[in-house]
């Protein structure tokens, strides 16, 4: 089994959903979000996703631009996020860990190298945002061919062809989007994806974890009642790691998978 699929089997017996907490590397410097990654784990997360600073993250609200903006004024590189990831995984064996990415940074690095990178760093997937299920195959086989998991993006508006591109090329789980626009605190969800998840479910895609603006432990009870077999939040935990620090993120993180039991 993978990190994945034994995450989502063990959650399942438990009659729990998913939480999964994303965290830019390098935000503001290499140790402070060693720290944070620390902190997300000891708080329950079941799974974290990880950004690699880039300058033009499209999918990203002000929050998480803002924090890739200060890890790159800090000098960090990609490098430095791999040996980060590797030290982090030397300490945490089981918890599912991905990377969300952009194609500038994987086209430069090379895809192949990147996934080699990545499965040496104890990495469980890739989700590069930005490349359209039409041009997925080839990032896909080199994702595949690595080892690792393919992460792709759904959304209550993404086409039926689409959906079964996503359903064919995909592993992991799907990054279901719970509005339009980009990353960022939301006080409000209004969630309309039942059908996205029945389509994804009938194509036999894995299995729907909802991000964007997922900010509070209602927000998780709303998705999982909507369908969404887990969560992903970012802005609000990122924002909160900022303002007051390590034990309040981990605090955040605790309470918000309490809302997935």
């Amino acid at each position: 089994m993978t990190r994945y699929s034994a995450m989502f089997a063990g959650l399942a017996q438990r009659g729990e959903g998913a939480f999964g907490a994303f965290v830019m590397l390098g935000d503001a410097d290499l140790d402070s979000s060693a720290s944070l990654l620390e902190a997300v784990a000891e708080g329950g997360a079941d799974m974290i996703e990880v950004g690699i600073p880039f300058s033009d993250p499209i999918a990203d609200g002000p929050v998480i631009q803002a924090a890739a903006e200060r890890a790159l004024r800090s000098g960090v590189r990609p490098d430095d996020c791999f040996e980060l990831l590797r030290n982090f995984r030397a300490r945490n064996a089981t918890i599912p860990l991905g990377i969300l990415t952009y194609a500038n940074l994987v086209v430069a690095r090379g895809i192949d190298r990147l996934c080699r990178d990545s499965a040496e760093a104890g990495v469980d997937s890739l989700l590069i945002a930005d490349v359209p299920s039409l041009e997925a195959e080839p990032f896909a086989a080199s994702v595949r061919g690595a080892g690792l998991d393919f992460i792709m993006i759904a959304a209550p508006n993404t086409s039926g062809p689409a959906l079964s591109r996503i359903a064919r090329l995909a592993s992991g789980y799907t990054y279901c989007v719970a509005r339009p626009g980009v990353t960022g605190v939301r006080e409000r969800l209004a969630l309309d994806h039942r059908s996205l998840f029945s389509q994804l479910d009938g194509l036999g895609a894995p299995p729907p974890v909802l991000g964007f603006g997922i900010s509070t432990p209602d927000h998780v009870r709303q998705a999982l009642h909507a369908g969404a077999a887990g969560v992903i939040t970012g802005s609000a935990l990122l924002t909160l790691a900022q303002s007051e620090g390590r034990e309040a993120a981990r605090n955040f993180i605790a309470a918000m998978k309490q809302a997935t039991r």
